[in-house]
């Protein structure tokens, strides 16, 4: 009787796992938006460190984007519990909404920071950069620690769309589905994500030790023209990450923007017989004009605020 109890107990466990393992599979995709977005920021936010610190930057960042999940679940799960026990499912959909709305906003004000900054703006940014590296006065460690602190308040704010979002696909299930479906998806994100970014920023060191190979063998050629490629390529695969994780982001929100209003809802269903290219379509152009509306509040907003003296 203890066995067959202990049996049906491990299948429980079995088929729990199992489910946890498909919805998170499920949550994975449907962040995958912000995960472009962020590979993009973080990569660029490690950007002028010198190259022995690169790494240990990306490790620094890395443990603090754990402690922000670490903060992040327990209160996605509270607040998951506070709407099933005091019968209000509009909450965690009024956050998927607010976090919807977000990705627009940020995927609208990269198009609209590259349309009307100028490019002489950006060179001096990068001036600045250069300069506060190789001037011998600049405090390169607090330099690095504001850096790390920038990177972790960043991944603060993508931590908690991945988390809303993720918290979305499972707000129907039991509370131990959503515990196990936040958890796995905080650490693969973690660790997918960082992982990317640390192999990213050393492409360019990986391909000039590459070129400096010696010798005339084939091979050795070989690894010398794919050394060139890589140096080369790195800035290009910067600039196709950000590219790409914008165009995720305005899909992804604009989905769920146009899942939480039942008229965009039933307006995509017909679509989806027609051609599932429609439907992200009609998302895509969802979330540019959600971004625009977004943008254009923010900028109404900022300035009736007063201005910070110099």
């Amino acid at each position: 009787m203890a066995g067959g109890s202990l049996l049906m107990l491990l299948d429980d466990i079995t088929t729990m796992l199992d489910d946890v393992s498909v919805m998170t599979k499920v949550a994975a995709k449907k962040t995958a938006g912000v995960l472009g977005d962020d590979l993009a920021l973080n990569a660029q936010q490690v950007s002028g460190v010198d190259a022995s610190r690169e790494l240990p930057v990306v490790w620094a960042v890395a443990k603090g984007s754990a402690i922000n999940k670490a903060i992040l679940v327990p209160t996605a799960l509270l607040l998951s519990i506070a709407s099933k026990e005091f019968n209000i499912p509009w909450l965690i959909t009024g956050l998927l909404m607010i976090g919807g709305a977000f990705l627009c906003f940020e995927g609208f004000e990269k198009i609209a920071h590259k349309l009307f900054h100028s490019k002489d703006e950006d060179a001096h940014h990068e001036a600045e950069i250069k300069h506060a590296i190789e001037d011998a006065s600049v405090d390169l460690v607090a330099l690095e620690k504001d850096k790390i602190k920038g990177a972790i308040r960043t991944d603060f704010i993508l931590s908690a769309e991945i988390i809303v979002i993720a918290l979305g696909t499972v707000a129907d299930q039991p509370i131990a589905k959503e515990i196990g479906v936040l958890v796995g998806i905080s650490i693969v994100m973690t660790i997918g994500v960082y992982g990317l970014v640390a192999a990213i920023v050393k492409l360019d060191d990986v391909g000039l030790y590459m070129m400096m190979r010696k010798g005339q063998t084939i091979f050795k050629q070989i690894t010398r023209k794919v050394g060139s490629w890589l140096l080369a390529g790195t800035p290009y695969l910067m600039r196709a990450l950000s590219v790409l994780g914008t165009a995720a982001m305005f899909l992804v929100g604009g989905s769920i923007i146009s899942h939480g209003i039942p008229a965009l809802h039933h307006l995509a269903e017909p679509l989806k017989e027609i051609s599932f290219i429609l439907p992200m379509l009609m998302d895509a152009v969802v979330g540019i004009v959600v971004g625009a509306i977004c943008v254009a509040l923010f900028t109404l907003v900022g300035k009736f605020l007063p201005k910070k003296a110099h």
